[in-house]
């Protein structure tokens, strides 16, 4: 999880990996529609794939104390998009977070959306995403539960292979009390489905 350091010539590196991919399928990169096309790719990539040189946490240090709450934080619909890890392409979806704070201590909605998108923007598996996320979380706030819901749409198996468009895979994972207790981890599960 924690955040890796940018090599200083990654543009140019990644610049001449494409252009060496266009020769590779007998394209002309010299071509006028290819002729910039290597230097957008990786300023995408140093965009998209950013969330490799940040540390998700830090957003979540930004807390204050609520003494008279202790009820559940759920903040659903958290659009992210990632990079599957096993072919580079996206995959795109809705997160959903909920935990049960710890003597009244909370961090920003938008905190969580920070960290989430933090965590989207690495060459991911959506299933370590969903566990990153409440790690983070966990690390941060030490809150007596955590519970996150991921669902996405994964273009590795939308545009190649078994070429399923508008399937979704949901993953979750739930920490703390809402892992031994069944019934709360059934109803915090309901409300994160909305």
């Amino acid at each position: 999880m924690a955040p890796i350091e940018r090599p200083a010539n990654a543009h140019e590196r990644i610049a001449g990996a494409v252009r060496e991919i266009l020769l590779a399928l007998g394209e002309d990169p010299q071509r006028e529609g290819l002729l910039d096309t290597p230097q957008r790719v990786a300023r995408m990539y140093l965009d998209v794939l950013g969330g490799l040189h940040e540390d998700p946490r830090d957003h979540l240090h930004t807390q204050f104390v609520a003494d008279h709450h202790e009820g559940t934080v759920i903040v659903r619909d958290i659009g992210f998009h990632s990079m599957c890890e096993h072919h580079l392409l996206p995959f795109f979806g809705r997160a959903h977070v909920a935990y049960l704070p710890d003597g009244g201590r909370l961090t920003g909605l938008s905190k969580l959306a920070r960290t989430v998108n933090v965590l989207a923007r690495r060459p991911q598996l959506q299933e370590r995403l969903t566990d990153q996320i409440a790690a983070a979380i966990t690390d941060v706030l030490d809150p007596k539960a955590v519970m996150v819901m991921v669902e996405a749409e994964h273009m590795c198996m939308a545009m190649r292979g078994i070429r399923s468009v508008g399937s979704r895979t949901v993953t979750t994972v739930a920490r703390g009390v809402w892992q031994r207790d069944v019934a709360a981890r059934a109803e915090i599960l309901s409300l994160l489905k909305g």
